[in-house]
């Protein structure tokens, strides 16, 4: 896998722990995680970035995934693999 992964995320969130279990499955090595919860600095970023509130917000390379539930659409469309491998 060659597409850096960011996510947005805080300590106890059930959808951010979904998304990291896909993205383990899937065979990303490596999330760089942003813990917004411990820096509201960051988490102004993130909304700038993604215009949403919500944790996981997940970049994969240069593109804006969304959160869990669009990691796990573009999975089931098949398109998470080619993302993940910087063929999009």
């Amino acid at each position: 896998m060659s597409a850096p992964v960011l996510m947005y995320t805080t300590a106890v969130c059930p959808f951010c722990i979904r998304a990291k279990q896909l993205l383990a499955a899937r065979g990303v090595m490596a999330i760089e995680e942003v813990r917004v919860d411990l820096d509201p600095e960051r988490r102004d970023e993130m909304m700038q970035k993604t215009k949403r509130r919500t944790v996981p917000q997940i970049f994969i390379g240069d593109t804006h995934v969304g959160g869990c539930d669009d990691l796990y659409a573009l999975d089931a469309a098949g398109e998470l693999k080619a993302l993940l491998d910087g063929n999009v």
